[in-house]
């Protein structure tokens, strides 16, 4: 058995910081695990990934779109995307938003909308 060993928070963009749980750089073959930290107004612009992926607000709230469709977010609930789907988030509310996100994939790719090349985080 191979144990994960968290990452450190970085700054992804203005107002987020995440980190990692799981993946393939600590071990991970079919998932990725990572929290974020997202500060009032800030959020992920429309991007999709390849792997089906889970949003749970942990604290705060959160406005997000899968396929231009809303939900507003609270803390313990979730939200589920399907692979391809095109989604982000807002915080909506006026104290840091944290999330928690699982995608089925054990590095973290994802192509940002407006944007040809492909991000990966966390491979092994």
């Amino acid at each position: 058995m191979t144990q994960a060993i968290p990452g450190e928070r970085e700054t992804w963009r203005d107002g987020v910081e995440t980190r990692m749980l799981v993946a393939a750089s600590n071990g991970a073959r079919e998932l990725c695990i990572f929290e974020q930290w997202v500060a009032p107004g800030a959020g992920a612009p429309s991007h999709f990934h390849q792997a089906e992926e889970v949003l749970t607000v942990l604290e705060g709230e959160a406005d997000v779109w899968v396929d231009e469709k809303h939900t507003l977010l609270r803390p313990g609930q979730s939200v589920i995307v399907p692979a391809r789907s095109v989604h982000g988030f807002n915080n909506t509310g006026a104290v840091t938003l944290r999330v928690h996100a699982v995608m089925a994939e054990a590095s973290f790719e994802v192509v940002y909308i407006g944007r040809s090349d492909v991000v990966r985080r966390w491979q092994g």
